[in-house]
C-alpha cells in the first residue's frame, strides 16, 4: 500500500464567512460546500446528532487544500487555553510559501490576522513569520530568498 497523497486540512471555525474570506485573501480558491448530516457523516467522524457546513478551499497549484468546517450539532468545544500556544500537542500551524511576504501580511492584517512574533531571515534560504488568523488558526508563512 503506498500513500497517494495529502488531501486536505480539516479546520473547524466559528465565522464561516469571515474565515472564508481571510483564506481567499491568502490566495486560496473556493471550490464547493456543502451542508452535511445523516447517519453516514455520523459514522465516520463518531458524533451523533451532526449537522454542519463545510467549504472547501483550493490552494492555487491545485495540490492542497482546507475544509472549513462550521459545525451547528453538536456545539463546538473550544480549546484552552485560546488561542492555544505554539508548544500545545497536537496540529499547532498551516504553512504556505508566498511570493511575496510583505504584501500577505498586509493583506491578511486587514481581515484581521495578527502577526505573531516578527518576520525573520532563515539562513539565505527564506524569510518567515507566523500569523494568527481571527479564528486563532496560526500560520506559517514563507518567502523563498535564496
Amino acid at each position: 500500500m503506498t500513500l497517494l497523497r495529502m488531501d486536505n486540512v480539516g479546520v473547524v471555525v466559528e465565522d464561516m464567512d469571515a474565515a472564508v474570506a481571510f483564506f481567499a485573501e491568502l490566495g486560496l480558491k473556493r471550490e464547493g460546500e456543502a451542508t452535511l448530516s445523516g447517519s453516514w457523516v455520523e459514522s465516520v467522524v463518531a458524533l451523533d446528532g451532526l449537522r454542519c457546513d463545510i467549504v472547501m478551499m483550493r490552494t492555487p497549484d491545485g495540490h492542497g487544500a482546507l475544509e472549513l468546517t462550521k459545525f451547528h450539532a453538536p456545539a463546538v468545544i473550544s480549546p484552552e487555553p485560546r488561542p492555544a500556544p505554539l508548544n500545545t500537542l497536537g496540529l499547532r500551524r498551516i504553512m504556505f510559501e508566498v511570493d511575496d511576504l510583505d504584501d500577505v501580511i498586509a493583506r491578511l492584517r486587514t481581515r484581521g490576522g495578527e502577526l505573531v512574533g516578527g518576520v525573520e531571515q532563515f539562513e539565505d534560504v527564506y524569510r518567515l513569520c507566523f500569523l494568527r488568523s481571527p479564528e486563532g488558526i496560526l500560520l506559517g508563512l514563507a518567502q523563498r530568498t535564496g
